[in-house]
């Protein structure tokens, strides 16, 4: 079974960080062992001082090569990955995906029913490229913007309401879609390092919740254990 992860900064994480692909792939080690392959077009994290997808020094240098592949970028949302994802599952053949991604698209790019318009678009072209592919994606979590930012916290709470609309109409028994949960007792000053980007104890969060989507509603993998 092929995983490929599909996200924001979130997701490709920066020079230093673990990365929640990480903890996903100790979690898949554990509990699919020589079942799995981690697939994507990207290897590396984003570079502050280069601003640029350049680096390759994640927090544990033993992160195998294979296993960091993604389909992430700092700056990227729904926007971005639409046009590309059916090249990218007709290239990797990826089976399931593991998206994180609207942050971006409603700070910067598209209000809540644009971004809503660019998740269906995502899903068509996926399909197209594979009629059985599955997705798992997570809501838009808590982050700093939203504390102050009250037109922004409404978008993302929207936003929210019309992607597990999208997810309830789109969900097929040959193309299953979930809903990640947002991590329970998710807290900006524990879980991010800068009220947006999960540091380690929120990258565990966000593994386990796409952890405990599969294997509650799929049987895949098991419990998320950090």
């Amino acid at each position: 079974m092929r995983f490929l992860f599909v996200g924001d900064s979130m997701t490709i994480g920066r020079a230093g960080d673990w990365t929640w692909r990480y903890r996903m792939w100790r979690h898949l080690e554990s509990t699919l062992p020589g079942g799995y392959e981690i697939v994507g077009p990207r290897t590396s994290l984003y570079d502050p001082a280069a601003d640029a997808p350049a680096s390759e020094a994640y927090a544990d240098p033993a992160f195998p090569a294979p296993a960091r592949r993604h389909l992430a970028g700092w700056g990227e949302g729904w926007l971005h990955m639409a046009p590309v994802i059916g090249d990218t599952v007709t290239a990797t053949g990826a089976d399931v995906l593991l998206i994180s991604l609207g942050l971006i698209d409603l700070g910067f790019y598209t209000n809540s029913e644009q971004t809503e318009a660019n998740v269906r678009a995502f899903v068509a072209a996926a399909r197209a490229a594979n009629p059985r592919v599955r997705a798992v994606l997570l809501p838009v979590i808590p982050n700093v913007r939203a504390g102050y930012d009250a037109p922004f916290a409404a978008e993302c709470a929207r936003f929210n309401e019309l992607l597990a609309k999208a997810v309830a109409d789109l969900d097929t028994a040959a193309s299953p879609l979930l809903l990640a949960s947002v991590p329970e007792s998710y807290e900006l000053d524990a879980d991010t390092y800068d009220g947006t980007h999960p540091g380690p104890s929120g990258e565990h969060k966000l593994a386990a919740a796409f952890a405990g989507a599969m294997h509650q509603a799929w049987g895949l993998g098991g419990p998320y254990a950090p």
